[in-house]
Order: C-alpha cells, then sequence, then structure tokens
C-alpha cells in the first residue's frame, strides 16, 4: 500500500478493499468537512459522505482514480450544490404554495389538507420495495433525473423508469379514495 503522499503521485490508483479502507480514513474528515462548510448542517453532510464513499466502492471496478483527494473534494462539491440545490427548490415550491395558502379564504384548512396528504404519500413511499422507494426519492425528493438515478444506482434508465412507474402507481391506488 501507498504512504500518505504518494498516494496521489500515483498515476492511477485501482481500488480494492484494503485501499478503499485507508482512502476512507485518510479523507473522510475532509470529505465531511467540505460538505459541511458548504451546507452547515451536520446529518445531511455525513449522508452525503457516506453516498460519496458508497459510490466509490461500488464503482470501483471501472474506476482508476487519479488525484484521489482532488476526486474525493470535487465529489463533496457537487453534491453540497446539488443538496443546495434541491433544497432551494423545495423551499420556493413551499413559498408558492404558502403564497397560494395566503390568497385563499381557507388557508388553515387547505394547509391541514396539504399536510394531511403530505404525510400520507410519505407513508405509503416507506411502505415500498426498497429499490422502488429509493429510486422513486432520488427522482422526487433530489429532483435527480432518471441518468443519474441510474448511473447512481448501477441500474439501467428502463429500469429506473419502471421503478418510478411503479411508485406512482402504487400512489395513485392508495390516494383514489383520499377526499381533497
Amino acid at each position: 500500500m501507498a504512504d500518505i503522499k504518494s498516494i496521489d503521485s500515483l498515476t492511477s490508483i485501482s481500488i480494492d478493499k484494503k485501499n478503499f479502507e485507508w482512502i476512507y480514513n485518510l479523507y473522510w474528515e475532509k470529505v465531511y468537512a467540505v460538505c459541511y462548510n458548504s451546507i452547515r448542517e451536520t446529518e445531511p453532510a455525513k449522508e452525503m459522505v457516506q453516498d460519496i464513499f458508497k459510490s466509490l466502492w461500488e464503482r470501483r471496478e471501472n474506476l482508476e482514480l487519479e488525484k484521489t483527494e482532488h476526486y474525493l473534494v470535487r465529489c463533496a462539491k457537487f453534491k453540497s450544490f446539488e443538496y443546495i440545490r434541491n433544497k432551494i427548490s423545495r423551499e420556493k415550491h413551499m413559498d408558492l404554495k404558502m403564497q397560494d395558502c395566503k390568497m385563499s379564504t381557507n388557508c388553515t384548512e387547505e394547509h391541514i389538507l396539504f399536510n394531511n396528504l403530505k404525510e400520507k404519500v410519505s407513508t405509503i413511499v416507506e411502505k415500498l420495495p426498497c429499490q422502488c422507494k429509493r429510486v422513486y426519492k432520488m427522482s422526487r425528493e433530489e429532483g435527480l433525473g432518471n441518468k443519474e438515478i441510474a448511473s447512481s444506482l448501477l441500474i439501467s434508465e428502463r429500469a429506473v423508469e419502471y421503478h418510478i412507474h411503479k411508485a406512482t402507481n402504487m400512489l395513485k391506488l392508495s390516494l383514489a379514495s383520499y377526499a381533497i
């Protein structure tokens, strides 16, 4: 195994279990610091670090790393940007919903119905099969496209479409009797 200074001077490094553990132990704090300093939220930053290293492990057979630290920092910056983009998008959506609610005479009732519907959707999503739930959440909650999801989960785009279709059908069936 290479020492700390020589890992990034190597032309490339293949990732086996031993190298992965070594890279993780060496860089996880730095990757976490980049994520945390970008978003200032502990739990999401920890999740991003786990996602980055999970992706690294899942792609180990097809990935030859050059400048490992730069690669991981770039991944952390990308994940942080993605998180901020999705958070802003969710906040804009909620702001628009609240503006609509303020214009409405039945604001309190609509707000309660909206929260009930949101809770029911969350409950249904949590009951979905594992892969289906993961794909649905990446698509609807994180705002990722089918290609990004397929790449991240190492499945085909067709499989992503299948899982989204399955999830939306389950939601439609479960919410058919829900009165709005």
